[in-house]
Formats: C-alpha cells, sequence, structure tokens
C-alpha cells in the first residue's frame, strides 16, 4: 500500500517530484494530443519503495491506461522506461542488454576498480555490439498498449459487449510462460521471460548462421573443383569445334 504525504514523513526532502516521466516512445503512444495525469508522491516506487510522482494517460485510441511504475532515480540508474522498465535505447529487456554488453552489476569499491571497470564498458559499448541492434526494435510497437484479455469473456460471462474496456480474445496458450511478468525481476534482469525468448531466439539464429557457413565452406572446394573441370571440359569441346569446321589443306 502506497504512503501518503502524510503518513510518511521519513526522509521527505528526497522524494520525487517531477515535471514529464521517462518513457519510450511505445509507452507515450501514437496520439501527438496527449494529456496526463499527474499526482504527487501518489505511490511508492515499486524497486526502492519510496514516494514518487505518478503520471497516468492513455497512449491512444483502444488502447489501456498507463501509469509510472518506478522512480525516476531508479530508471535513471538502469537507463530504463518508468512504465514497461524496457532499456531506452534498444527496447530489450534489462538482462539481454546486461548480457550482450557484459555488465556486471557489482561495482567495485575503490576509485582505480570503478574506473577500470567503467573503461571497459565503454570498450564494449564502442565495439558496437551486433546482438543488441539485431534483437533491438527500430520502430515503436503500439500493439503493447492494448487493453488486456477479459477474464469474464473467456469464461463466457461477460455481459458488457462493446462497452468492455477489454479485449475481447481468446488467449492462444493459456500456458505462456509470457503471461507471467515481475517489474522487479525485469528491472533487476532475472528470471525474466521475454528476456529468455529473446536470448532463445538469438541462439537459434546465430546456430542456423553458423551450420550455414560450415555447410558453405565444406562444399567450397568441391564446388570450385568441379566449376573449374566444367569449364576446361567446355573450353576443350569449343576448340575442338573449332578444328573440326576448318577446312582440310589441299
Amino acid at each position: 500500500m502506497a504512503h501518503s504525504k502524510g503518513t510518511n514523513t521519513y526522509n521527505r526532502q528526497n522524494w520525487e517530484d517531477a515535471e514529464f516521466p521517462i518513457l519510450c516512445q511505445t509507452c507515450l503512444g501514437e496520439n501527438p494530443y496527449l494529456r496526463m495525469m499527474k499526482e504527487r508522491y501518489g505511490k511508492e516506487c515499486k524497486i526502492c519503495t519510496r514516494p514518487f510522482t505518478v503520471f497516468r494517460w492513455c497512449p491512444g485510441p483502444k488502447s489501456r491506461f498507463k501509469k509510472t511504475e518506478v522512480c525516476q532515480t531508479c530508471a535513471k540508474i538502469k537507463n530504463v522506461c518508468q512504465t514497461c522498465i524496457l532499456d531506452l535505447q534498444y527496447g530489450l529487456p534489462v538482462e539481454v542488454r546486461d548480457k550482450a554488453l557484459k555488465i556486471n552489476e557489482k561495482l567495485p569499491k575503490s576509485d582505480v576498480g570503478r574506473e577500470y571497470y567503467m573503461q571497459q564498458v565503454e570498450r564494449v559499448l564502442a565495439d558496437d555490439p551486433t546482438m543488441l541492434h539485431r534483437l533491438a526494435r527500430t520502430t515503436p510497437y503500439y500493439k503493447r498498449n492494448r487493453p488486456h484479455i477479459c477474464s469474464f469473456y473467456v469464461k463466457g460471462e461477460c455481459r458488457r459487449g462493446e462497452e468492455c474496456p477489454y479485449r475481447h480474445e481468446r488467449p492462444t496458450d493459456p500456458d505462456d510462460p509470457l503471461s507471467e511478468q515481475n517489474i522487479r525481476d525485469r528491472y533487476h534482469g532475472t528470471n525474466d521471460p521475454v528476456a529468455n525468448k529473446l536470448m532463445t531466439k538469438y541462439a537459434t539464429i546465430q546456430q542456423q548462421r553458423e551450420e550455414a557457413a560450415l555447410a558453405a565452406l565444406e562444399a567450397g572446394p568441391s564446388s570450385e573443383s568441379s566449376s573449374a573441370a566444367a569449364a576446361s571440359t567446355s573450353k576443350a569441346s569449343a576448340s575442338g569445334s573449332a578444328a573440326s569446321t576448318e577446312p582440310l589443306p589441299p
């Protein structure tokens, strides 16, 4: 339960009072005339449990209302969106990004160790990781803002009809692990089903690429020798035909 400003006075001077949230393009939505509701110290951050300014808005038509889930301090630490907790640059879960960049959560305590650690991270970023660019989403995915599936409709008990704010669809897979997601797990990069799905997909693509490259490498010398033999045969037949067409000497 969130603590209101009147009930929790501990360290109140450090509570967050922001003017605009830190959001990705997908969570902002496609509506250019966006209106937001702002509530100072409306809820506790789901990571650090400190009261923060909550923003609530509707991303677009036929979309569900969204709100900020974590404070801006926690979002800045991980460089993630305050609502979907995905990386702001690549649109990927924290677990996928950290594994691709080889980021370690435990920072060194000494100044020299921290400086060396930051240099290593900058070097990895300069190398332009292929994994992040292959998995990164380059355009906003507005389908993520759709309302959730109506549980009463699935049971056959929804009587709202078109007035129901939820989707009247059947779930494709009731046992899908993506249906159970946790904000803390996504933020800390542990046991995230979306990250596991993306990394499995990337591993499969990499395996297919390696198998195709190995097959091309094995078929390379034989194909070159066969093409060379075919070229020599064609040259011989061409010279033979040219010799047969030449007139005999008198």
